[in-house]
C-alpha cells in the first residue's frame, strides 16, 4: 500500500509546485534574471499562464509511478533492515536506518526520473534558449558587407518555431540527436542530489512526526503531519539545491555550443564565472515550494495509508 499512497502524494504535490518549479528551473540557468518577481514577470509577459506549466504533463504522468518507487522503496528497506536487525519489521527502527532506507530510495528514482528532468528542463527554458540563439545569429550576420547580398534577406515574421512540440517529442529529439547518453545528463548530479536530499527528507519528517505526536498517541494528528512533511521538504531541498543548480546546468548544456564537460567541470566553471552563490541559485524558491508541496504530499500519503488499513480491518 506504500507504494499507492506515495503515487497519489506524488501527484498532488507536483500539481501544486510546478510553477515554482519552472521559475526556478529559469533562474538557475538564465543570469539574466536578478530575481524571483522578475523572472515570475518575464515569463508571463512573454508566455503568460501557460509558459509556467511547460512540460507538465510529462512529470505529472511519470511521478505516480517515480513517487509510488520512492516511498515503496523507503519502507521495503526500512522493513528489511529491522527484520535482519532486530529480528521484527515491526521494530522500532534507528536513525541510522531511516537514514539509509531514504539515501537508498533517492538513488532508485534516478533511472526514472533522470530522462524526465530532461525534458521538463529543455520545455522549461525553451523559449529563452531560442531567444539566445537567435540573438546569436543576428550579431554574427551584422558585420558590413562589401558588396549587396543577391537574394532578399527573409522576411523577418518568419521566426522559426519551438524545437520540441511536448513532452514525449522533446524525449524522441534528444535521443536522436544526442543518443541515450542524452536522456541521461546530468544524471550524475542527480545522483547525489537524490541520494542525500531523500535521507534528510525521510528522516527529518521521522523525526519531526515524533516531536509533534501528542502524548497517548502513536502517530501525529492532521495538523502534525501537515507541519513535519512541509519542514522536512524545506530541510530536504535545503541540501539539494547546490546539486540541483548544477544538474539543471548539464540538462541544459549542448542546446547550441556545449560549455561543460562535466559535473566538476560544471562546478568549476560556474562558480569561477558567478561566485559560490551560484550554487545557491533558487533556494528560497525551492524551500518556498518544498513546505506546501511537501504538506500535500505527506498528508495525502498518511491519509491513503490509514483508509486502506481502516477498510482492511
Amino acid at each position: 500500500m506504500d507504494f499507492v499512497a506515495g503515487a497519489i502524494g506524488g501527484v498532488c504535490g507536483v500539481a501544486v509546485g510546478y510553477p515554482l518549479d519552472t521559475v526556478k528551473v529559469k533562474i538557475q540557468t538564465e543570469p539574466k534574471y536578478t530575481g524571483i518577481w522578475h523572472c515570475v514577470r518575464d515569463t508571463y509577459l512573454r508566455e503568460r499562464v501557460r509558459g509556467f506549466y511547460r512540460g507538465l504533463l510529462l512529470p505529472i504522468s511519470t511521478v505516480s509511478l517515480v513517487s509510488s518507487l520512492s516511498f515503496g522503496t523507503y519502507h521495503q528497506c526500512l522493513t528489511r533492515i529491522c527484520r535482519f536487525r532486530y529480528g521484527s519489521a515491526d521494530a522500532k527502527p534507528a536513525r541510522t536506518d531511516i537514514t539509509l532506507s531514504g539515501f537508498t530510495s533517492g538513488l532508485v528514482r534516478v533511472f526514472l526520473t533522470s530522462p524526465t528532468e530532461v525534458a521538463k528542463v529543455r520545455l522549461q527554458t525553451q523559449t529563452q534558449t531560442q531567444t539566445q540563439m537567435q540573438q546569436r545569429r543576428r550579431s554574427s550576420a551584422s558585420w558590413p558587407l562589401a558588396v549587396p547580398p543577391m537574394c532578399p534577406a527573409p522576411p523577418a515574421s518568419q521566426v522559426p518555431g519551438p524545437k520540441y512540440r511536448g513532452p514525449l517529442h522533446c524525449l524522441a529529439t534528444v535521443a536522436r540527436e544526442e543518443g541515450l547518453r542524452g536522456l541521461y545528463k546530468g544524471s550524475s548530479a542527480l545522483l547525489l542530489r537524490e541520494g542525500h536530499s531523500f535521507a534528510t527528507y525521510f528522516l527529518s519528517y521521522s523525526i519531526l512526526s515524533e516531536w509533534l505526536t501528542p502524548a497517548g498517541h502513536s502517530q501525529p494528528d492532521v495538523l502534525g503531519v501537515l507541519l513535519a512533511g512541509g519542514c522536512a521538504g524545506v530541510l530536504a531541498w535545503a541540501v539539494a539545491t547546490p546539486m540541483d543548480v548544477i544538474k539543471t546546468r548539464l540538462q541544459v548544456d549542448g542546446q547550441g555550443q556545449q560549455r561543460y564537460r562535466g559535473l566538476l567541470h560544471c562546478v568549476v566553471a560556474s562558480v569561477r564565472e558567478e561566485g559560490p552563490r551560484v550554487l545557491f541559485k533558487g533556494l528560497t524558491l525551492n524551500c518556498c515550494r518544498a513546505f506546501p508541496v511537501n504538506m500535500v504530499v505527506f498528508v495525502t500519503y498518511e491519509a491513503a495509508l490509514r483508509l486502506s488499513r481502516g477498510l482492511l480491518k
